[in-house]
């Protein structure tokens, strides 16, 4: 018996309808599965996209070197957005072919004929901040791919930790992760907390970077969800073994050279060529930017390679033109497990008495040194006022390597004077703002044009500044200044520091901290930002001409 028109027609209705509705439920299953897995519909979008760059044709196996002509010009679209993108476009640049040098690619030429990217200020520093994702993958844009570099890259220089520096034994301050030696307070004072302070070195923040990246929530083993590549190059500690001694510049560029060349061979490199790379060196970047051949110029060319000129360099302190150099703080003493800790230690120097109006840690430095003049002329302030506290810190007096000492001084104090010494920066700065005590600083470069990821962009907010020509020629007497600022003042700098305390210390590596960030967490979304921003200026060119060849003349 034939049904009725309209009952065909509601019967084909329920089909479509429950057809679509099966649909939908598979793709929603499929998803769910593979977000799980760490691989959502969107990650498996992007690696369709990678799979059909894999089949752009390639390069010849002849070297390349950069020109800018008219077809690629050098101005760049340097917007920074926030939402992250996996996977790599088409490396937009223009090239001709020589057959006697190597030029890494890079995104803007300069006068010197090397690209180079958008100078690190205020105004384009990029936090990248957990996307929203439809697949769960909290990782998206966050994935980092750690490179497994030979041994005599980072291990090997730990069981050489003896001959590590010139001046004292490093082995002891390699232990516990790169932190040193736990530190127990005998003084009745507390000054500390109980557990998690160190006996750390300045020059250690590579190896407690690496140990703390072992633990990082988005590492991946699939380089090609990677948005960095990280290289755990242990580059301060390979340097500072040949800065004292005579040794000659092929001896100390050997480790640098043969990094970049084990580097331009690996395929993470060709997606980019490097510029999504990134060193963490734990020493100053003058160690690394040696211009000369003469043996008696200072450290290695290491950041003025070719090849590392596009590898971005997380220092303790940037220097010149900060191109690729990104500062990160020293380490302090203070490396907590848990939160707990950390607020433990914020309430405990809200509340702790500060009877000096300031104080200074340090030693006199020669009269050939260029900070000897404001260095001391406050050691002659500081001694002559009862408002003050030195810490005396002569080759003879151990007190400033020990953190209790150093950190009694500064709880004691509310404002701490941090003025250049065999550099602009000093780990002090930090140890003092660990300790509640507001920074006085005398030059620009000891603080604000270096921490941008890590300090406030308002600098009075959280810190004095002196300019150090107005003390050396005795135009302000420092006791006076410091005496002049207001009591709600002075409350709400210190505030701003204690709320800073977690941004500037580094957890035990292992750990993981749930509610704050610390240096580490901070300087990884800082690098993802920059990475990224480099992507999308590269990305913006014009890509009509990925490759052009032609005749040198």
């Amino acid at each position: 018996m034939n049904k009725p028109p309209l009952r065909k027609y509601f019967d084909k209705l329920r089909f479509v309808f429950l057809t679509s509705f099966i649909f939908c439920l598979s793709v929603l299953l499929l998803d769910y599965y593979m977000a799980i897995s760490d691989r959502g519909l969107t990650s498996l979008l992007f690696n369709m996209n990678g799979a059909k760059q894999a089949h752009m044709p390639k390069p010849s196996k002849s070297s390349f070197i950069f020109t800018e002509t008219a077809d690629c010009p050098g101005k760049m679209n340097y917007s920074i957005q926030n939402n992250v993108t996996n996977g790599l476009s088409n490396l937009s640049t223009c090239i001709v072919e020589n057959h006697t040098e190597t030029i890494v690619p890079a995104a803007q030429v300069n006068g010197e004929g090397h690209r180079r990217d958008p100078p690190l200020n205020r105004d384009n520093v990029e936090l990248v901040t957990n996307l929203p994702s439809r697949n769960l993958d909290s990782c998206i844009g966050q994935y980092i791919y750690v490179y497994d570099l030979p041994s005599r890259f980072n291990k090997n220089l730990l069981k050489d930790c003896h001959s590590l520096m010139k001046w004292f034994d490093m082995c002891p301050y390699m232990v516990n992760l790169g932190l040193g030696r736990s530190v127990v307070e005998k003084s009745k004072e507390k000054v500390l907390l109980k557990e998690s302070w160190y006996a750390t070195n300045q020059f250690s923040v590579e190896v407690i970077f690496h140990n703390t990246m072992k633990h990082y929530k988005c590492l991946t083993n699939d380089s090609s969800l990677a948005s960095a590549i990280y290289v755990p190059y242990y580059a301060g500690l390979d340097v500072g073994q040949y800065l004292w001694g005579g040794f000659n510049v092929s001896i100390r560029d050997a480790s640098p050279k043969e990094l970049v060349k084990w580097l331009a061979q690996q395929p993470e490199w060709k997606r980019m060529w490097g510029r999504d790379h990134f060193i963490v060196g734990g020493r100053i970047g003058w160690d690394f930017r040696r211009i000369s051949e003469d043996n008696d110029d200072w450290g290695t060319k290491l950041m003025l390679l070719p090849e590392a000129r596009n590898i971005s360099m997380l220092l303790i302190e940037a220097v010149d033109s900060k191109d690729n150099q990104y500062p990160i703080p020293y380490p302090t003493y203070f490396h907590p497990s848990k939160d707990e800790e950390v607020f433990q230690w914020q309430k405990k120097m809200r509340k702790v008495t500060r009877p000096y109006l300031f104080s200074f840690a340090g030693a006199p430095r020669p009269v050939s040194n260029s900070s000897s003049l404001i260095r001391n002329e406050i050691i002659k302030q500081c001694q002559s006022s009862r408002s003050c506290k030195l810490l005396d810190c002569h080759d003879s007096h151990h007190y400033c390597n020990n953190p209790v000492h150093v950190t009694k001084v500064f709880q004691s104090s509310v404002f701490c004077l941090q003025p250049p010494g065999d550099s602009f920066t000093r780990r002090s700065t930090f140890d003092s703002i660990l300790a509640g005590c507001i920074p006085v600083f005398f030059h620009p470069e000891s603080a604000y044009n270096q921490y941008l990821w890590h300090l406030p962009k308002n600098s009075s907010s959280y810190s004095v500044y002196i300019p150090e020509r107005d003390v050396t020629q005795k135009k302000v007497m420092i006791s006076k200044t410091l005496s002049e600022v207001g009591k709600s003042q002075v409350l709400s700098m210190r505030e701003e520091i204690i709320r800073l305390i977690p941004r500037i210390i580094y957890r035990y590596p292992s750990s993981r901290l749930e509610t704050v960030e610390d240096a580490f967490d901070v300087a990884v979304k800082g690098i993802l930002g920059r990475i990224e921003a480099i992507r999308r200026n590269i990305t913006n060119v014009n890509d009509t001409n990925f490759y052009r060849e032609g005749d040198v003349s």
